[in-house]
């Protein structure tokens, strides 16, 4: 393969770094909301002239749907990197508590995206294969390890947290969602009383005689 051939099929190095500007500014932007939430604003943020933006993304469901995807992949890099810390119960929590600013996000472009699911129903298939198996990943550490309820799904907790960011819209909601889920993810934590009731309820086993 010659250099000329290896040029046109490799991204050059600093369209590479413009694209990924854009889609950092992008969430930002997007995730601010409001009538502030322009292309222009989000070529602004990225030090990218509009031209370029649109290079890279010719429309912009396109943006959207980058976005998107990128912050669903994070997401689940997330999960990966927090199945090895200490507290099960945390590593959940801390996971979504991240997806509050991931819900900000979508909330920012909700009737772009929303048009974009309606033409792309791999985009949902993904998004929804992607976060179930990283929440669930975590989920099933936290109850393999005995302090958290066995009787919830990664499904129930993606709709607990959906139901809690969508039914706030004032400004400040995100303050006001993390508080909840604190006390949501605290309310799935298996007691130590509870455990105690547990074992005492539990039938004692026969008693097994020595031979003499």
């Amino acid at each position: 393969m010659d250099d000329h051939t290896d040029q046109i099929r490799k991204p050059r190095a600093d369209a590479v770094r413009n694209r990924e500007r854009v889609l950092e500014a992008a969430k930002v932007v997007f995730n601010a909301g409001g009538p502030e939430a322009s292309l222009e604003a989000v070529a602004k943020r990225a030090g990218v002239g509009i031209g370029t933006l649109y290079r890279h993304f010719p429309a912009r469901e396109d943006l959207f749907e980058a976005v998107y995807r990128r912050e669903v992949e994070q997401l689940s890099e997330l999960a990966e990197q927090l199945k090895n810390a200490k507290d099960p119960v945390d590593a959940l929590r801390r996971w979504l508590r991240s997806n509050v600013e991931f819900v900000a996000t979508k909330k920012g472009m909700s009737a772009a995206l929303a048009l974009t699911f309606q033409s792309s129903s791999e985009l949902a298939a993904f998004s929804m294969d992607r976060l179930t198996k990283a929440i669930g990943s975590l989920l099933d550490r936290a109850v393999a390890a005995g302090q958290m309820r066995g009787d919830i799904s990664p499904e129930d907790l993606l709709r607990a947290l959906v139901g809690m960011c969508y039914m706030h819209d004032q400004p400040g909601w995100q303050s006001s969602v993390l508080r909840m889920l604190d006390v949501f993810v605290d309310g799935l934590r298996v007691q130590p009383a509870a455990n105690a009731k547990a074992r005492a309820a539990r039938p004692a086993k026969p008693a097994v005689k020595r031979k003499r």
